[in-house]
C-alpha cells in the first residue's frame, strides 16, 4: 500500500542534472551583456525560475530588454550544450521505474521550463517512455511556478486528487509551488559537491514550507511506500 496515489517530478535539478549546463550558457551570454556574476551568483538569481520570469531582474541589471530573438539566440545555445553534456541524477532510471510501476503508472514531469526542453532532456537521459503524454510546463498555465497552476494540471490529467499526490522538487520557487497546489512536497538535498552548488539546500526549502528531505534517489521509493 503506497502513501500516495500519483507523484508528480520536477524535471531540471530532479530527473536531470542540467543546472550547471543550462546556467553555464545564461551566465556567458549576461556577460556578454555587461553583467557578469559568479557561479553562485548566477544559480542563485535563476536556479528554479524561468529565464523569461527573471526579465526585470536582467534589464536592471543590464539596462536592456529580453527580446524574443534574444531568448531564442539563448534556448538554442542551451539546447546545443544540454544536448552534448546533459546527464541523469544518479539513480533516477531505478527510483522513477520503482515508483512508476507502485502507482501503477500515475507518474507526471511538472516543469517551469519550456515543454521543448523539458522534452529535449527527457529523449536525451532516456526517461521520455516513462513520462510519455504526461510532460507539462508551467509556460503553459495561467501562471508559472511558483503558483500551483502546473501542478494543479498534472493531478487533473492524471485523475487524482492534488492532495494524494506527492511533488519532487529541489527548489524553493517549485516547492512553494507544490505546497500551494496542495501536495506533500518532498526536497531533494544532494550531497554530491560536484552538484550541491546548485541545489538551495535543506534550509532554504524548510524556509517555504518543506518537511521531507531526500539526498538520494535510491531513498525516495521507500519514503513514498512504494
Amino acid at each position: 500500500m503506497t502513501r500516495f496515489a500519483a507523484v508528480l517530478f520536477d524535471c531540471d535539478g530532479v530527473l536531470v542534472d542540467s543546472e550547471p549546463i543550462t546556467n553555464g550558457v545564461l551566465r556567458e551570454m549576461l556577460a556578454e551583456m555587461g553583467w557578469s556574476m559568479s557561479v553562485q551568483e548566477c544559480s542563485g538569481h535563476f536556479v528554479g525560475h524561468a529565464v523569461i520570469d527573471q526579465a526585470h531582474l536582467i534589464q536592471a541589471n543590464t539596462g536592456q530588454q529580453v527580446t524574443p530573438q534574444w531568448l531564442a539566440s539563448f534556448r538554442a545555445r542551451r539546447d546545443e550544450a544540454l544536448l552534448t553534456r546533459l546527464e541523469a541524477v544518479q539513480g533516477i532510471h531505478a527510483c522513477v521505474d520503482t515508483v512508476s510501476a507502485a502507482m501503477a503508472g500515475r507518474i507526471a514531469v511538472a516543469s517551469g521550463a519550456d515543454i521543448g526542453k523539458v522534452h529535449l532532456q527527457l529523449n536525451k537521459v532516456g526517461l521520455i517512455s516513462a513520462f510519455a503524454g504526461r510532460s507539462f510546463s508551467g509556460m503553459e498555465q495561467a501562471r508559472n511556478k511558483p503558483h500551483p497552476d502546473v501542478y494543479w494540471a498534472a493531478a487533473h490529467a492524471l485523475g487524482v486528487p492534488i492532495a494524494q499526490c506527492a511533488v519532487i522538487e529541489d527548489s524553493p520557487n517549485g516547492a512553494s509551488a507544490g505546497l500551494a497546489a496542495g501536495a506533500t512536497v518532498f526536497g531533494f538535498v544532494p550531497k554530491e559537491e560536484s552538484v550541491a552548488s546548485f541545489y538551495a539546500g535543506k534550509s532554504a526549502l524548510q524556509e517555504v514550507g518543506v518537511q521531507h528531505f531526500f539526498a538520494h534517489m535510491n531513498e525516495l521509493p521507500a519514503l513514498l511506500g512504494c
